[in-house]
């Protein structure tokens, strides 16, 4: 989906989003006449954007200008991306360190009291997801979206598991498959907004609404049994409790 599409089908009160360099960002009336509304921060990316240091400072910066200005304003990131940038120039100049401080603007603006929502509409791949999607209060997807950390040919590559012994994994265990159903079941996604672009804005207000006040993750994805360590494994740990490996 166009993000022009779906910034209509998701503010039907209007925004001024605009796109500079596949970088979004602008304000939108969010929720209906019913509930009130509520103006909104929007920063995302569009076109399968790689996050290199320019569009990594420029979510940040306004990220950072959303907190000063706009106190307790809620955020709601769009996210179409490749993932990290590679290019030399990139590396050279610590594109890591970029996109840290992403991570950490989006979580000071938590700690002030912002609630943030991402919506994967496209393309969500590997440290472009992480320093956005998956730094906000909830994350949702478009069933169409395409969501993974690494693909399985790159993944054989670099652990030199066979692609086929990874691919059949896959069919069982959400780590190691693509999709926003196996990222719903590991607790990655909150949901998926399935059916037309008429249900968009009602969704979206519904998170707004309850974007969760702690990280719920690791919870969710024991529940939905995708990830069934993790959730015990913290709850050992604060409890200082000795947990036995399954």
């Amino acid at each position: 989906m166009h993000w022009q599409t779906l910034a209509s089908a998701l503010f039907p009160q209007g925004h001024d989003i605009t796109e500079q360099d596949q970088f979004l960002s602008g304000t939108a009336q969010a929720g209906g006449e019913t509930d009130g509304g509520q103006t909104v921060a929007v920063i995302g990316t569009t076109g399968h954007a790689p996050i290199g240091i320019e569009i990594a400072l420029a979510q940040a910066k306004a990220v950072l200008a959303t907190v000063r200005g706009h106190p307790g304003r809620a955020i709601v990131m769009l996210v179409d991306t490749q993932g990290q940038r590679l290019r030399h120039r990139d590396e050279m100049l610590g594109i890591n360190s970029y996109m840290a401080h992403l991570g950490k603007c989006v979580d000071l603006a938590r700690r002030r009291g912002h609630k943030i929502v991402a919506l994967v509409y496209d393309q969500a791949l590997s440290g472009g997801f992480i320093t956005s999607g998956l730094m906000a209060d909830s994350c949702h997807a478009l069933p169409a979206a395409t969501i993974r950390v690494m693909g399985l040919p790159a993944m054989a590559r670099i652990t030199k598991v066979p692609e086929e012994v990874l691919t059949e994994l896959a069919r069982s265990n959400p780590v190691f498959a693509p999709g926003p159903e196996n990222y719903l079941r590991m607790g990655g996604l909150q949901s998926i907004w399935d059916g037309d672009a008429g249900v968009l804005a009602t969704r979206l207000a519904q998170a707004l609404r309850d974007a969760p006040a702690t990280d719920a993750r690791a919870a969710l994805g024991y529940q939905r049994g995708g990830r069934k360590l993790a959730h015990p494994v913290i709850q050992a740990i604060l409890g200082g409790r000795h947990v036995q490996a399954a």
